[in-house]
């Protein structure tokens, strides 16, 4: 039977094919690497790497067991980690939230992903109306929300940015600025925005549905919307115009918007915000899968 810093040996060797940078990852010596790969050759009965003094590759045999290995290494180590987190308390149940569709998208993926490392949990998605602001988190609705930033909340807690996107306007295909290649802050004076009201904090508001452009000209208001049917449908009718992140124009295809980049305006920025109160293995569990699906 494999030691386990045997295995560990052998297979990084294997993946690296480098001594040295073997030893870096394992934080060992060089030293003990050669001789865990010689004992191992031992027990085998024959080589397992063709060391020269520029190069390591595997032997037949070594990639063979290699290939045979390396399931096994992962299956262990899957076990071990879902060992560790159940002691952990990676269990319960986790509700969570998004606004535009690629956010749900996003909380699902991350939620299959979840579920397959920690079965006996349950995690549920809700999309969340535009108006909703924190409420949801606070009233113990939600557990964890996917919003745009920026969050300057005492008792909330926000995860790195997890989607970035270009700022864009959502113009009606008739409206005289709809033809440009794209548009400045500046050519937001005077037109209506279409905007939530509710729950959303005045900052958030102020950085995403601005009152004035950068020289100071007034911006208008339009029809308040709750929902981004909503918002399309009051756009489309002439109502007024609307920012928006340049994923909508996949996601919201209308005949009678256009999407015009905003070339001058920062992109709005998406991630995960809690309740610091609320935290948990599971809810920080949840955080690296979303992470990890975003890649």
């Amino acid at each position: 039977m494999l030691e386990r810093y045997e295995l560990e040996a052998f297979l990084t060797l294997a993946d690296e094919l480098h001594f040295g940078r073997t030893a870096e990852r394992l934080g060992v010596s060089t030293g003990r690497i050669s001789q865990t790969v010689k004992k191992l050759e031992r027990r085998v009965g024959t080589l397992l790497f063709v060391r020269t003094s520029r190069s390591v590759r595997l032997t037949p045999v070594g990639l063979r067991l290699y290939e045979d290995l390396l399931p096994a290494y992962g299956q262990l180590r899957a076990a071990l980690e879902r060992a560790t987190e159940a002691g952990r308390g990676v269990q319960g149940r986790l509700r969570t939230g998004f606004g535009p569709p690629w956010g749900g998208e996003l909380l699902t993926a991350a939620a299959d992903t979840l579920l397959a490392r920690y079965p006996g949990c349950e995690v549920t998605v809700h999309e969340v109306p535009l108006d909703a602001g924190p409420g949801l988190l606070r009233d113990g609705t939600l557990d964890v929300q996917f919003v745009a930033f920026p969050v300057r909340e005492p008792d909330l807690t926000t995860g790195p940015v997890v989607v970035a996107e270009d700022r864009v306007l959502l113009l009606p295909v008739a409206h005289p600025l709809a033809g440009r290649e794209s548009l400045g802050l500046e050519d937001l004076a005077g037109l209506a925005l279409i905007a939530p009201e509710g729950a959303s904090p005045q900052y958030w508001r102020d950085h995403h549905y601005p009152r004035r452009t950068p020289s100071g000209a007034p911006i208008g208001r339009g029809p308040v919307a709750v929902t981004w049917q909503e918002v399309l449908s009051h756009v489309s009718a002439g109502r007024g115009v609307a920012p928006g992140a340049a994923l909508g124009a996949r996601y919201h295809p209308r005949p009678g918007i256009a999407y015009a980049p905003l070339r001058d305006a920062p992109p709005v920025e998406y991630g995960l915000v809690w309740p610091t109160a609320g935290d948990s293995a599971l809810l920080r569990a949840f955080v690296e899968a979303v992470g990890t699906s975003r890649r």
